[in-house]
């Protein structure tokens, strides 16, 4: 990865990707969403990707948060996605 331009993580694993992974500039896209614990958060817990947000933003150009970042975007697409689907079902045009 340290010679990639863009970089898409989505492995699962909390903070797997490091600072020293990444190419000066690169763009950083974090899919990688799981929970981990943390007595000061309401529920005990609070998400974190599969990139170590503090590492990496010291490196790259732009990078995706997490929560809030590619999540809302899915959803959205999800949803315009299936409106389609029921506009090609129903014959709208």
């Amino acid at each position: 990865t340290s010679e990639a331009d863009i970089v898409v993580s989505a492995a699962g694993v909390p903070s797997l990707v490091r600072g020293n992974w990444i190419k000066s500039g690169a763009t950083v896209i974090d899919v990688g969403t799981s929970p981990v614990e943390d007595p000061s958060c309401e529920d005990g817990y609070r998400l974190v990707g599969d990139v170590c947000f503090e590492e990496v933003i010291k490196v790259a150009s732009v990078i995706t948060p997490v929560p809030g970042g590619v999540g809302p975007m899915t959803v959205t697409m999800l949803l315009v996605n299936t409106l389609d689907s029921a506009k090609r079902m129903l014959n709208f045009t």
